[in-house]
């Protein structure tokens, strides 16, 4: 035997993918390999990231397997191929490919694995057509093939295909169950190496649609010790790699969360795949978050010339920016157009935070209310309950009633810390510590806000250090009404009168910015939280009778 090929095939044995693909590499240039070297080269190639190799040797295995009469094994190489390139986004390729194997195994009448197979492209057109029903028959078909001839990767995507096609028939729970079977193939080694790879993001995409970041989190951590032991693995690819990028975000990794998302960018560009939208509006949320305003503004605009809506983070972005009229008329277009339920928490959240800085209490109470109706209408998630109570913490704090919004807040807390999500934690501390200011207990809120500075410094956070720095008044002792400036009391006087930010700029011929720095500043000097409180706390100390003074 060729002591190249068997180098090669030790290297693949050890699970040495980078060195294996070198060898097979060396090895198919002196002469052609074996239909199962083949296959054994397309697999290492797809898993150190090599794609067109990958590609060339899988079309090699399935001439080789033709040649040599095997019409299972080039039928099974084929759809393999088709799957390759479907997690690419090259449907085209990937169909005619499909057509091949069905052609193949029609011609032959013989039942076999890759009858199987060639069924698990059809569930994914299912799901994607929206028929789960057809999706869910034909995986528990693909199941069932799987065990009568004994091919552990063909079961594990046949009750993959199950729990996607159920929670898309909303039986959540029974979904959730099947896709944890499937990872449970996965991490105790009956898997293949490829399909472990294509289960394991699929499994991670259903979780995050549905907010379950504690399981996506969980069976990542479960998939480390796979991943470290093969040091040459790409693991993570396609539209997972994005949502890689989201779980370490959460996880407050932000510096590997950008270089995620960036790699995210480069590889999803070419030829471009249907999630490179995805990658790059998650860049943009990172670059927003550390306060890159341009630079996000830039990857919001790449999302929404691939085809993904840049809201909510786009809004945000005008939040940040002080363009608060931007922001409300944005999140309130894209809560007229989006109806899929899945999709309307996030957007919630932030019309919470929006209309809350713009002074529309009735559509931040709206918008808590809706989150708290899909909270109570399901089975939710930690961090749709989460999300909830955060909401209407703030709808409360803003509303006046800061004993009610602690509850609230604490909950939110205990849930954010519960899942690892140390960003959510501290913007919760930041309006716990409104709250016990607007109580009087200022030694709490002075703790709640050094916990939230501490995490905001760690992470990069600047747009909310500096938030903190302009709130720094309110977890003091308030300097009272003296201490406002003659433009803070003509701003006072039209708050109290219930009008909005927008409406402020206008008859004082400033911007919603200044309006709304204004308001923060007075909020601080008096020691209130909200336009409700300022107004009381104006009232009761007849500050606006009183002569205004610079």
């Amino acid at each position: 035997m060729n002591s190249s090929l068997e180098r090669a095939r030790a290297a693949f044995g050890r699970q040495a993918w980078g060195e294996a693909f070198d060898a097979f590499a060396t090895v198919d240039r002196a002469g052609p390999l074996g239909a199962e070297d083949h296959e054994r080269f397309a697999i290492a190639a797809y898993l150190i990231g090599a794609d067109e190799p990958c590609d060339t040797a899988w079309e090699a295995a399935h001439r080789a397997a033709r040649e040599a009469g095997d019409t299972a094994g080039a039928a099974r190489c084929a759809v393999l191929l088709a799957l390759c390139l479907v997690l690419r986004g090259q449907m085209a390729r990937a169909g005619g490919w499909l057509a091949r194997a069905e052609g193949l195994l029609a011609e032959s009448g013989i039942a076999c694995a890759a009858s199987g197979y060639v069924l698990v492209p059809k569930v994914l057109g299912s799901l994607e057509s929206g028929d789960a029903a057809a999706a869910l028959d034909l995986s528990v078909r693909a199941t069932e093939l799987g065990r009568r001839f004994d091919d552990a990767d063909l079961r594990a995507l046949g009750v993959l295909g199950q729990g996607q096609a159920l929670i898309a028939m909303e039986d959540t729970g029974t979904g959730l169950a099947r896709l944890d079977e499937a990872m449970v193939a996965v991490t105790t080694g009956d898997v293949g190496p490829v399909v472990s790879g294509i289960v394991y993001c699929a499994v991670i995409i259903e979780c995050l649609r549905l907010f379950d970041w504690a399981r996506a989190s969980e069976w990542t951590a479960a998939l480390s010790a796979w991943c470290d032991a093969q040091p040459d693995l790409v693991p993570y690819r396609g539209q997972c790699l994005v949502h890689r990028a989201q779980l370490q975000q959460a996880a407050g990794s932000w510096p590997e969360a950008i270089a995620t998302a960036e790699a995210a960018c480069r590889r999803l560009n070419d030829p471009p795949h249907p999630a490179l939208g995805l990658a790059h509006y998650q860049e943009a949320e990172l670059y927003r978050l550390v306060g890159e305003f341009d630079r996000a503004e830039a990857e919001y605009r790449e999302a929404s010339r691939h085809g993904h809506d840049p809201m909510p983070g786009l809004a945000l972005l005008e939040l940040a920016r002080g363009d608060t009229a931007a922001a409300a008329t944005s999140i309130g277009r894209v809560l007229q157009e989006t109806a899929h339920p899945l999709e309307r928490p996030a957007l919630l959240a932030a019309a919470v935070d929006i209309c809350r800085s713009v002074g529309n209490l009735s559509g931040a109470r709206a918008a808590a209310d809706e989150l708290a109706a899909v909270v109570s209408s399901s089975s939710p998630s930690p961090l749709l309950r989460a999300m909830s109570a955060h909401a209407a913490g703030s709808v409360l704090l803003a509303e006046g009633d800061p004993v009610a919004a602690l509850a609230e807040l604490r909950a939110a807390t205990g849930l954010f810390r519960s899942l690892g999500m140390p960003y959510e934690e501290a913007r919760t501390a930041v309006l716990l510590g409104l709250a016990c200011a607007s109580l009087g207990d200022r030694t709490a809120a002075a703790l709640e806000c050094d916990n939230a500075r501490e995490t905001f410094a760690q992470l990069g956070a600047r747009p909310d250090l500096d938030r903190l720095a302009q709130l720094a008044g309110v977890f003091d002792e308030p300097a009272g009404d003296d201490a406002l400036s003659e433009r803070e009391r003509e701003v006072l006087v039209h708050l109290a009168a219930g009008r909005t930010n927008r409406e402020i700029a206008a008859t004082l011929t400033i911007s919603p910015h200044t309006v709304g720095r204004h308001v923060e500043n007075i909020f601080a000097k008096l020691g209130v939280t909200s336009r409700a409180a300022a107004t009381a706390y104006a009232y009761e100390h007849q500050l606006l009778s009183k002569p205004s003074h610079g």
